[in-house]
């Protein structure tokens, strides 16, 4: 997989760095747009909420729906709460560190460590568009961005775009592009 062995630290931090930036939207920032084609502030921190509700169902063997059948209908000021409400959850349903190696489908066969690393990728992603968002200037995690291109440029090649794979083509990325625009770019993002 990766040369860290347990996803789930990294998988802390990403949901961390995520829950500060959702802590900080205000109401009428919800409906300005995202990079992420097809989602407005509101709608990616309900896809976020729902993302990690997903990574917690897992966890408890709950089978996982395609990417885009489900959306988290959050009131809106209850975004940080219902956030950590899923933090809560996943904690719990992947303390046990059999998960891990242990097979899930979603929406492909994989390990439980791999779909780990794959909701870091996500929540990594994702905090991007929504610091971009927002017009956020705290520095976002690099180390975290780092791990999450490496899982991309693994397990999101350039075949496995639409469909049930919600990515556009890889974009070009500036030279002097870091961690976090080159991740945005694999995953089909303007930068």
């Amino acid at each position: 997989m990766n040369t860290v062995q347990d996803p789930r630290p990294l998988f802390e931090r990403a949901a961390g760095q995520t829950a500060s930036l959702i802590s900080d939207v205000r109401p009428e920032q919800l409906d300005l747009p995202t990079p992420c084609p097809g989602f407005d502030i509101r709608h990616l921190v309900g896809h976020l909420v729902e993302g990690v509700n997903r990574l917690a169902g897992i966890g408890e063997s709950i089978p996982a729906e395609p990417f885009a059948e489900r959306e988290a209908r959050v009131p809106d000021g209850e975004w940080a709460r219902e956030f950590a409400a899923a933090q809560a959850r996943y904690r719990l349903a992947w303390a046990d560190d059999t998960l891990l190696d242990s097979p899930v489908t979603m929406p492909r066969a994989a390990s439980g460590r791999e779909t780990v690393a794959g909701y870091v990728m996500e929540l990594t992603a994702h905090d991007w568009d929504l610091a971009r968002a927002l017009d956020d200037p705290r520095p976002l995690d690099s180390e975290l961005a780092e791990y999450a291109l490496a899982v991309a440029l693994r397990t999101v090649p350039e075949d496995h775009r639409g469909g049930v794979w919600p990515f556009g083509p890889p974009r070009p990325a500036p030279e002097e592009a870091d961690s976090y625009q080159r991740l945005a770019a694999w995953l089909g993002r303007p930068v």
